[in-house]
């Protein structure tokens, strides 16, 4: 009989969290697509890397989400128990209260050990990985990136490009170009066509215009030279690639743990403790999740999440401290672990009446 129950709690906990955690998920998806877009309007990401940005974006918001999906399933699942009777009947069975955590287990454990794969290691690659896309995007921006009828300017050549057409991928028709050189001189091409070509040096480009003139001079004289071309090419470096500064977040752990900077030991203690949190936040729903048949499945999830938004504000609160050096970072985010594990301790002996019990005898002795 436990068995069978154990199998049906454990697949009641895990449809729920996994369908709590996918809604959550494109949630947060669905506006940072928007944000992506954004970026991709602004030349600082290729079209062609939105989806990878997304996805790696998910590894990064997984590391929170799993643990939070985990706690709103667990009252979700217990609390339709309650509600239809289902537990208080397997607490007539000898299954109580503290039996749950024996299915918990299973899902729990392979939770933990995702969790923290993910916090250590995947998502700071994922945040590193996007940072090296837009790097590249900044550095790949030219004719290929122009839209129709809209002026591009590249601050670094200092110029600035504007197309009638768009024929394909770095071609296109009615160019207008302006640049400004080292002595001063302003140069202006308008052109009937233009495309990109590459070179042997893999850092520079050449803008190849065709049918079109030339006008070099100094703005507000009349020493202007016009030159009228059948093609012309102009060189233009693009900017090199150079290993990113790394964020906190985005640097390796092993790199963060052989550091004594406050803002990468807040980090460090951050990394670890997302484990730790999904292992309490899991203690701390299965009493929490107790409902009365007439309070509703639903009773309880606003405490809930009041205790979500009370933990990771701490967290969030706490490692401001340690990159302060308000706390030391021997002491780092231990102490908001330590404070919700004793509340977790607090809400089973109030579930299982351990605090009545040891009243009684108290008053016995």
């Amino acid at each position: 009989m436990f068995r069978i129950l154990d199998r049906y709690i454990f697949r009641e906990i895990a449809q729920t969290w996994l369908a709590v955690t996918v809604v959550l998920l494109a949630i947060l998806l669905t506006n940072q697509f928007a944000r992506v877009l954004s970026e991709v309007a602004k030349d600082n990401l290729p079209r062609d890397a939105v989806f990878q940005v997304i996805g790696l974006t998910a590894l990064q918001y997984l590391t929170v989400l799993v643990p939070i999906g985990l706690f709103l399933s667990i009252m979700l699942a217990l609390g339709r128990l309650y509600q239809d009777s289902e537990m208080p009947a397997m607490m007539a069975c000898r299954v109580g209260p503290g039996g749950v955590y024996r299915p918990l287990s299973f899902l729990l454990l392979p939770l933990l050990i995702g969790v923290a794969w993910l916090a250590v290691d995947i998502a700071p690659d994922a945040r590193l990985a996007i940072e090296r896309i837009g790097m590249e995007a900044r550095r790949q921006a030219d004719l290929a990136s122009i839209e129709p009828g809209r002026f591009m300017s590249d601050n670094a050549a200092g110029a600035v490009v504007y197309a009638e057409t768009v024929l394909g991928p770095g071609m296109v028709e009615n160019v207008f170009l302006q640049r400004r050189d080292d002595s001063g001189d302003v140069q202006v091409v308008v052109a009937a066509r233009g495309e990109q070509r590459d070179s042997d040096d893999p850092n520079t480009r050449y803008f190849v215009l065709r049918d079109g003139k030339r006008y070099e001079g100094i703005p507000g004289t009349s020493q202007f030279q016009v030159m009228e071309f059948s093609e012309h090419g102009i060189p233009y470096q693009l900017p090199g690639v150079e290993e990113p500064e790394l964020d906190p977040d985005a640097m390796p752990t092993r790199d963060l743990m052989a550091s004594s900077a406050p803002e990468h030991v807040a980090e460090f203690h951050f990394r670890l403790g997302v484990p730790l949190s999904t292992l309490i936040l899991a203690i701390i729903a299965v009493p929490l999740s107790r409902t009365q048949p007439r309070q509703g499945r639903y009773g309880r999830l606003a405490v809930g999440l009041l205790v979500i938004i009370i933990y990771f504000n701490l967290l969030t609160a706490g490692q401001a401290w340690v990159e302060k050096g308000v706390v030391p970072g021997s002491l780092g985010l231990w102490w908001v672990h330590a404070l919700m594990l004793l509340f977790a301790v607090f809400m089973l002996g109030a579930q299982n009446r351990i605090f009545r019990r040891l009243l009684r005898l108290g008053r016995g002795a």
